[in-house]
């Protein structure tokens, strides 16, 4: 199981070759991954992006790209990786 950020760096390698199903299934649950009852099931909102979590956001002002521009306003509610 490998994690990623959300810029898609690697932030954990799991080794899931000597657990059972059972215990693979308690590790995606306390890292935060939501399960469905059935496959097409609705997610609720909340996990939409779980296990990410958003990211801090400040007023564009006060938080300049790089290269000293201002970055471009997203819509409310848009994930910041779309």
């Amino acid at each position: 199981l490998v994690l990623l950020s959300h810029r898609y760096e690697e932030l954990e390698r799991i080794p899931l070759n000597d657990m059972t199903r059972e215990e693979i299934n308690q590790l995606v649950q306390e890292l935060g991954f939501y399960r469905k009852q059935t496959p097409d099931a609705p997610v609720p909102e909340e996990f939409q992006f779980a296990p990410a979590r958003p990211l801090p956001t400040l007023p564009p002002h006060q938080a300049p790209a790089a290269d000293g521009k201002t970055p471009p306003e997203r819509d409310e509610g848009e994930h910041p990786d779309l």
